[in-house]
């Protein structure tokens, strides 16, 4: 009996870690707000910028006043400082910061205050599910905001923008350790997007962008050959997992320019991955930058083992708080917020009639 007690007290324990702190701050501002009477909504209507003036510029106004402290309450003139107010925003909430109001800074702020606490505790819950300590070394991608940084003695080193699984095609929360990177990979393609996206296009579209058939009937699939047109680029992180996804590289660099990057059939693309992989070998004296390109240059296949693996983590994070305890919101693509919030108010309420 006493050991089941011990376990359920240990097992109610906060993590240990400063964004888990950062959450229960987060959280108990946003209750207080919900207990003030949240906020009202921001009505639609056309786009706001600097020089707009009336009724919605003084409801803009006092939404951003809620949970910025250094926006005056009242006036309805959209002046150089509301424009200021509108762009940290922005920033809160990972939309382009233009300062002008349109639809999805709109969208962003009219999310109920409630929401945002929901939001909250889904994260929370997520911190939850972590070891007792994270390695301090290690890479964490957060695939709601499609971002990777690489932690080295827990301090952020590295970070560049990232292309994460759109939704239908969710990238996976994971943990796991980078073992090797391979070199001018070529692309093994998943039978499902062969079938759905490239069988229908064609011999002569498959011939022309460098597209192979392997095998003979229904067991037939199609490899891309490593080179320019790979849809892996230059660059694969491999690690092992149960959804054959990892950390890769792409000649399409148009959309690492988007806010919106949830883009992926589920693996995660970087911006800079050589950057990445000369970090990783760095303490391998056979594996400098300019023995890299060398290899890169020969546009063969080619496999690197790391001298010392490397811990990542793909996390789900729509709820962080910054340093300065500033709370950051990003959407919600895969509705996992939804569903662990119903989870764990039903958990909730099972808890109290028990205590009841």
């Amino acid at each position: 009996m006493t050991n089941n007690r011990l376990a359920s007290w240990i097992a109610q324990l906060p993590p240990p870690y400063a964004g888990y702190d950062g959450l229960q701050k987060g959280l108990d501002t946003y209750r207080a707000i919900v207990a003030a009477g949240g906020w009202k909504a921001v009505p639609a209507g056309p786009d706001m910028a600097l020089g707009a003036s009336g009724a919605r510029v003084a409801a803009l106004r006092q939404r951003l006043a809620v949970e910025d402290s250094q926006v005056a309450k009242t006036g309805d003139s959209f002046d150089a400082e509301l424009k200021e107010a509108v762009v940290r925003a922005q920033r809160r909430y990972g939309l382009n910061p233009t300062g002008v109001v349109s639809t999805g800074t709109i969208g962003a702020l009219n999310v109920p205050a409630a929401d945002r606490v929901r939001q909250i505790m889904a994260n929370m819950e997520r911190w939850r599910w972590l070891p007792a300590e994270l390695p301090k070394d290690r890479i964490q991608v957060n695939i709601a905001a499609a971002v990777m940084t690489v932690f080295e003695g827990d301090n952020p080193i590295m970070s560049m923008r990232g292309v994460t699984g759109r939704p239908g095609n969710e990238t996976p929360m994971l943990q796991s350790m980078i073992h090797s990177i391979v070199l001018n990979p070529p692309w093994n393609v998943p039978s499902g997007i062969a079938a759905k996206e490239l069988w229908p296009k064609g011999p002569a579209y498959l011939k022309a962008h460098g597209y192979k058939v392997i095998g003979e009937g229904p067991s037939k699939r199609l490899q891309q050959a490593a080179g320019p047109q790979s849809a892996l680029g230059r660059y694969k992180f491999d690690f092992n997992n149960p959804y054959a996804v990892y950390l890769h590289d792409t000649p399409s660099r148009g959309k690492f320019a988007s806010f919106d990057r949830l883009d992926s059939h589920g693996c995660v693309r970087l911006e800079r991955p050589g950057e990445l992989a000369e970090l990783l070998l760095r303490t391998d004296p056979a594996w400098g930058e300019a023995q890299i390109q060398a290899a890169i240059d020969t546009g063969k296949t080619q496999r690197v083992q790391l001298s010392r693996q490397v811990a990542v983590y793909l996390l789900y994070w729509t709820a962080f708080a910054s340093g300065n305890g500033t709370m950051n919101f990003r959407g919600d693509p895969y509705g996992w917020d939804k569903l662990l919030a119903d989870k764990i108010e039903k958990r909730s309420a099972a808890q109290a009639a028990i205590a009841n």
